[in-house]
């Protein structure tokens, strides 16, 4: 079946997005208009079905569109997993041209380090120390 990727902004379809991002473990119950915010500020790649004009996949930039670049919601419906969709979601990520200067890209996962590994992702050497702080979750997730 014929998949389209894209990152046109007009291609987004905000509620099956939102379905999406918000059955992961790392965004679970997130609130539409947060997503929708997210979106707004960021350059997101969907995978549409061209059959059924379903989006089933997407993985998100948050970028100053310079110098860094932080990958997330890379994510595909289970029943496309394993076709090479979220390779593909990344590559087109990779080929904007508002990232086509970035000199550090940066992401989290708990469960694809391989499939991270295969674009050049490496962990970071242990004298490097990130950390993160994590906003109260009553401020983006459904009440």
């Amino acid at each position: 079946m014929p998949i389209t990727i894209s990152t046109d902004p007009s291609c987004h379809d905000l509620d099956a997005i939102h379905r999406i991002v918000a059955g992961t473990y790392w965004s679970p119950d997130i609130r539409r208009e947060v997503v929708a915010e997210a979106l707004r500020n960021s350059i997101a790649a969907v995978a549409i079905d061209d059959t059924t004009g379903v989006t089933i996949g997407i993985a998100r930039v948050v970028t100053d569109r310079a110098t860094f670049a932080w990958l997330c919601d890379v994510v595909v419906l289970e029943p496309w997993r394993g076709q090479g969709l979220s390779r593909r979601l990344i590559e087109e990520l990779e080929r904007h041209p508002s990232l086509q200067t970035v000199r550090r890209w940066c992401l989290a996962t708990r469960d694809a380090e391989g499939l991270y590994e295969k674009f050049g992702y490496r962990r970071l050497p242990p004298e490097r120390i990130w950390m993160e702080k994590q906003g109260p979750k009553e401020r983006w997730q459904e009440r």
